[in-house]
């Protein structure tokens, strides 16, 4: 009977207690499993990286976004323009954020488990216009005088 006085009083003080807590805190409140994107603050400096979420949000169309509630005023309010055209709900994130760059800036999340096997934005959608083809390369001399 002590032992159950002791439970009540804990959560009416700390409330209640969260499963996976250090999973939560990494991913603003919600679990790994739900993810289906996920951008850090400098990825989201990124332009190609907005076209990415674009993507996402038109494939994804009942996911729900999460932003970080530190993120600089002027990023934040490209991306709430940005969800608010794509007509895509969104959630700003005070508890279990950083502000930190390489710390979360933005989760596409489901409501439910989907396991998606990559969801950091750099893996799962990679840059081909960041990459600078290579220059032919040049015949040296020998090269010119031999063939």
């Amino acid at each position: 009977m002590a032992d159950e006085m002791q439970k009540h009083l804990d959560k009416g003080m700390y409330g209640a207690p969260l499963l996976n807590p250090e999973e939560q805190r990494k991913y603003m409140g919600t679990f790994r499993e739900r993810c289906y994107l996920s951008m850090t603050l400098t990825q989201m400096k990124d332009k190609a990286n907005k076209e990415a979420l674009q993507k996402e949000l038109a494939a994804n169309p009942d996911a729900q976004v999460l932003m970080n509630g530190k993120l600089p005023e002027s990023l934040q309010t490209d991306y709430i323009q940005l969800l608010t055209k794509a007509g895509a709900k969104f959630t700003i994130v005070n508890d279990f954020v950083s502000s930190a760059p390489d710390g979360l800036g933005l989760l596409v999340v489901a409501k439910e488990a989907v396991n998606e096997p990559v969801i950091d934005v750099a893996k799962k959608y990679p840059a081909t216009s960041n990459k600078t083809p290579e220059p032919p390369k040049k015949p040296g001399f020998f090269e010119k005088l031999f063939h």
